[in-house]
Parts: structure tokens; C-alpha cells; sequence
């Protein structure tokens, strides 16, 4: 990253790298993504300017909080929590590089704390809403029954689904979540949001055809394009977001890399569009 003095006019975008990856029910390997997305970041094979028309290569455009560093003698969750709301008091708009989607849950403690009006935009394959997973209510199926538990989120929509069974539709009714299957997405789909915005995007929401790096293939989902062009569509401040399960390991010649990275700066982009 780029990192100098914080503009007047245009809000820096901070960036927190949160490698974690313990509550993967399947294969391990998200926690090794942020220095690959970072990577593809700075790469000088690809523009640093969004395709909105943000130049996020300006002085003190993008400010890297560097990853967290988690040790066995402390709760990760309060580690993530404490060091996003550092960042959220600061009033810039975060984007966090997982790690699995088990750290969206303390991530929106953090946020919750300075947005008293919060709308979740979450794009992904599955639900990751099971009241809790092989035994284990922190695992990467389950953040978002404990982010509507606490009430870290006004309105949740999720977007992109396409492996819903039984338990999920009684949480969506529990919880009073928005869904949209993929079968029901249309290239013409806009949101109406009311609030700020938290996007919260799962890399295996796209199809596996354009993101292959990931332990969950499921395919069926939609292009990049697509993605892009919901996170387009958004009209209101874009407060936070999280970019989670990329797994290198599973990627082809750092193909979901360059995708999470080209995300990073659509979302970073749209944050300074959306600033008010």
C-alpha cells in the first residue's frame, strides 16, 4: 500500500488483514490469503484506480493496518473486535481480508459500536446462518445467527444462495432475513437501502469458474461482473466490509487472488463514492 498523509476532501480506506481460519468445518487455508490479496493489490501488473474513478494509488488513499497476529493465550474474537473498533472510531471506512467467514461475527461488534443504523449486504453461496456447526456455535456456517443474536445488523440481505435447506428458512424467518437465491438474481438487480451499508462478500458467492480458490466450490453462482455491478448500485455509505474464503490452496495460478483484489478496489472505490 501507498500510505501517507489522509486527503481533506476524499476518506482514506483503511485495510486490517485478519488471518484466521480455525472454524473451517472442511480444509484449512483462508488464513494464508491476506498477503496474496495484498499482493495482487500492489501489483504494477494491474491499475490502482477503481472503475468508478477513485485513484486508490493517491497519497494516503489506502492505509494497511497490517494482520492481526493471534497467539493461543488470548480469545481471538476480542482480538478482532478491539482492533476493529480502533480502526471504526477513527471514522474511516474498513475492509477486512480474511481468513474464514467465522470472523465476520466479531468484526461486526467492532463496526456496530459507531453505526447505530446498519444494513448487512452479504454475497455468498451459503446461508452461514446454521445456529451453530459440527458442535461449534464460532464456526464459518454460523456468524450471521450470532450477528442477528446480537443485534449487530438492522436489516440483513443475502444475496447469491443457492444452498438452502430446511433449518436455514426457519433462521431466515427467526431472524427476518432478505434472501435472494441466485435462481431469482437478474443483471438488472438494485437493493434499496435505507442505512449504511457493511458488505460482506464470500468469495464462493461467485461461480468457481471465475473464483476457484476456495474450499466450498459451488457451482451455479454469479460472474464477477455481476458482483461488480450490484456493489455499483449501492446508494448509500458503504461503512465497512469483509472479503473472506479465499483459500490459496485450492487456487489456480492466483486467479481468485486477482478477483479478491479487483473486489478490494471496487468496494474501496464505491466507499469513497458513497462518503458523506
Amino acid at each position: 500500500m501507498r500510505v501517507g498523509q489522509k486527503r481533506a476532501t476524499v476518506p482514506a480506506i483503511s485495510i486490517l488483514g485478519v488471518p484466521h481460519d480455525d472454524n473451517s468445518s472442511f480444509l484449512k487455508g483462508p488464513a494464508e490469503a491476506p498477503p496474496l490479496i495484498r499482493a495482487e493489490l500492489n501489483s504494477d501488473a494491474y491499475s490502482v484506480w477503481s472503475e468508478t474513478g477513485v485513484d486508490l494509488g493517491g497519497p494516503g488513499q489506502l492505509v494497511d493496518h497490517g494482520d492481526l497476529q493471534f497467539d493461543a493465550a488470548s480469545d481471538p474474537w476480542d482480538l478482532i473486535e478491539r482492533n476493529v473498533d480502533r480502526i471504526a472510531a477513527s471514522g474511516e471506512p474498513l475492509i477486512c481480508l480474511g481468513g474464514d467467514h467465522a470472523v465476520t461475527h466479531p468484526i461486526l461488534r467492532g463496526v456496530r459500536r459507531h453505526q447505530p443504523n446498519l444494513t448487512i449486504l452479504h454475497i455468498d453461496a451459503h446461508p452461514d446462518i446454521y445456529h451453530a456447526y459440527q458442535d461449534n456455535p464460532r464456526s464459518h456456517t454460523s456468524p450471521f445467527a450470532r450477528i442477528m443474536e446480537e443485534k449487530l445488523c438492522d436489516r440483513l440481505i443475502q444475496v447469491g444462495l443457492r444452498t438452502i435447506n430446511d433449518h436455514h428458512r426457519d433462521q431466515f424467518r427467526r431472524f427476518g432475513v432478505e434472501v435472494i437465491e441466485m435462481r431469482h438474481w437478474r443483471d438488472d438487480l438494485r437493493l434499496d437501502f435505507k442505512t449504511p451499508v457493511y458488505v460482506s462478500l464470500d468469495i464462493d458467492g461467485l461461480d468457481p469458474g471465475y473464483a476457484p480458490g476456495v474450499s466450498h466450490r459451488e457451482p451455479g453462482g454469479p460472474s464477477l461482473r455481476q458482483v461488480i455491478n450490484l456493489l455499483h448500485s449501492i446508494d448509500q455509505p458503504i461503512v465497512g466490509a469483509d472479503i473472506v474464503e479465499y483459500n490459496p490452496r485450492c487456487d489456480l495460478a492466483n486467479m481468485t487472488a486477482t478477483v479478491a483484489a479487483k473486489l478490494v478496489k471496487e468496494i474501496a472505490g464505491m466507499m469513497v463514492q458513497t462518503a458523506r
